[in-house]
């Protein structure tokens, strides 16, 4: 009698993440032209200087803006307006939405991991499940399902 084949291994989908991130830049960057022009006005009309309180309180609004945008995105739809197109959605390992704190957890994991130069994202490509630091430490899945696509709308 033959044994039966193993599972397929699953797919580390590095380069859907890089579109999707790159897509995802868009908004972002257009959330942090509204957070320049909110500090604008707090620092009445001044430039805000690198180091200075101005300077620490927006690199923290930035990183807090764009976490909301992902993870209210995540949690509404599975997806960001970056992850449309490609028909990829994030989801907790028991394949329904992921809580807010675990997508809180995957948005700050990720951005650790893109600060060191990527490496929890390359690290799917030797991990035997295929996943990334932040999907591993959040609990949630990066998958791409394009039967599902638009059932989120």
């Amino acid at each position: 009698m033959n044994a039966p084949d193993p599972l397929p291994r699953p797919r580390a989908l590095l380069g859907w993440r890089l579109l999707c991130l790159t897509y995802d830049l868009f908004p972002a960057l257009a959330l942090w032209f509204l957070v320049i022009i909110v500090m604008l006005a707090i620092n009445r009309g001044e430039a805000v200087q690198n180091g200075t309180w101005a300077g620490w309180l927006e690199t923290l609004l930035m990183f807090a803006v764009t976490g909301v945008y992902a993870t209210v995105s995540w949690r509404r739809g599975g997806q960001t307006i970056g992850m449309k197109p490609w028909r990829v959605y994030v989801d907790a390992v028991s394949g329904g939405p992921a809580s807010l704190r675990a997508l809180w957890l995957r948005y700050a994991v990720g951005c650790v991991s893109l600060g060191l130069a990527g490496i929890g994202f390359w690290w799917a490509l030797f991990d035997r499940d295929r996943l990334t630091w932040h999907d591993r430490a959040s609990g949630t899945r990066f998958v791409r399902d394009v039967q599902r696509d638009g059932a989120a709308e």
